[in-house]
């Protein structure tokens, strides 16, 4: 079978961790048999001035057509200026995850052994942390309706807050099933002290809870989740949360595993499945082989396992990676004393070396 992948390398660093994904799978089909067909498309702010837009009909059209979508990262402080609608964060990236159906985006927050001490907490906080963050992706205040108006003294800016009964379901039922096969605890964070959103977001989450009586559901707020995942992070298995909780959350996790570099993110629910590292694109060290591929290569091994369920090749650039950071192989942004510094290229040529060895 020929899977295939769109490839939208984005802006900043994105064409250089891509890139180095792509050399990673490429191992993967000569050592498992495996075929895959990449087609790369334009998006973001490289594309705006040809294209008006950064994210072009050709592009979403390729998404649709491919069996998945590997992106790297977009936006940049060069187009802060524009209309919200046409900057690429606004207008390439939540476009392109609801044109595709993508309601969960799945977020493997793992502190590999080697980088335990890379991460600014203690090792006796954070050893042993692994969480899979589970985060709506099509609901919440992002995509809800966005208005100003002239009001005496100046303007007033409105954000709606939207969820219906479905959306928390489908995310809901994801989760608990997420949980089931882990070690069955789920944590659901809200705002149900404050958010009517919230509320009926508790509700639906108790009613879907008399199906999986064999996991234990826990409500937290949202405030109290920040400050416990900084101070126990290992209570957590699953969490489970709205869009906006979730993308705050996330970033602070990161934190955990040493850099956000490392953080592989699979966005799932439609058809197709858009993999990509939950960093952003960094202009500050584009083009200059310091960016950290692991996020993007992990993203790719998310790939194997959902899109192509392939779990012994997905399994195999996991272990890949781990054993280049217990061989000291460090971007500056994970660099440790006693490590050898590596660039992008180089990250990404020892993991096909470890993986093609296994």
């Amino acid at each position: 079978m020929v899977y295939k992948i769109a490839v939208l390398p984005g802006d900043g660093i994105g064409p250089e961790i891509v890139s180095e994904a792509v050399k990673v799978l490429q191992a993967c089909a000569q050592k498992f048999g495996l075929t895959f067909k990449f087609r790369e498309a334009p998006v973001g702010g490289a594309v705006i001035e040809a294209a008006g837009h950064p994210l072009p009909e050709e592009t979403v059209a390729l998404c649709r057509k491919s069996d998945a979508v590997l992106l790297g990262a977009i936006g940049g402080p060069q187009w802060d200026h524009l209309p919200v609608e046409r900057r690429p964060e606004a207008g390439a990236l939540l476009p392109l995850r609801q044109k595709l159906g993508l309601f969960a985006n799945l977020r493997p927050v793992i502190l590999y052994e080697a980088l335990i001490d890379a991460s600014p907490l203690k090792r006796e906080i954070v050893e042993g942390t692994e969480i899979l963050v589970i985060r709506e992706l099509t609901g919440g205040l992002y995509f809800g309706e966005k208005k100003r108006q002239k009001i005496p003294g100046g303007e007033q800016a409105t954000d709606t807050l939207v969820y219906t009964t479905p959306e928390i379901e489908r995310i809901g039922r994801l989760a608990f099933e997420s949980a089931s096969k882990r070690r069955k605890v789920l944590h659901s964070v809200d705002k149900a002290n404050v958010l009517e959103s919230s509320r009926l977001w508790r509700e639906v989450m108790d009613r879907l809870h008399d199906q999986y009586p064999d996991v234990e559901l826990i409500h937290m707020y949202v405030d109290n989740a920040a400050m416990q995942l900084v101070r126990q992070p290992r209570q957590f298995d699953v969490i489970v949360t709205e869009n906006m909780f979730g993308d705050i959350l996330t970033d602070q996790a990161s934190v955990l595993t040493g850099s956000i570099g490392m953080l592989a993110s699979a966005s799932i629910g439609g058809k197709v499945a858009l993999y990509e590292p939950a960093h952003g694109s960094a202009p500050d060290i584009a083009a200059q082989n310091k960016a950290n591929p692991l996020a993007t290569i992990l993203s790719a091994a998310l790939m194997l396992r959902y899109s192509f369920n392939h779990e012994k090749a997905a399994a195999a650039i996991e272990k890949a990676v781990a054993q280049v950071l217990d061989d000291g192989y460090r971007t500056p942004d994970i660099m440790q004393p006693g490590c050898r510094m590596a660039g992008t290229v180089e990250i990404g040529d020892r993991v096909v070396e470890e993986l093609l060895a296994l």
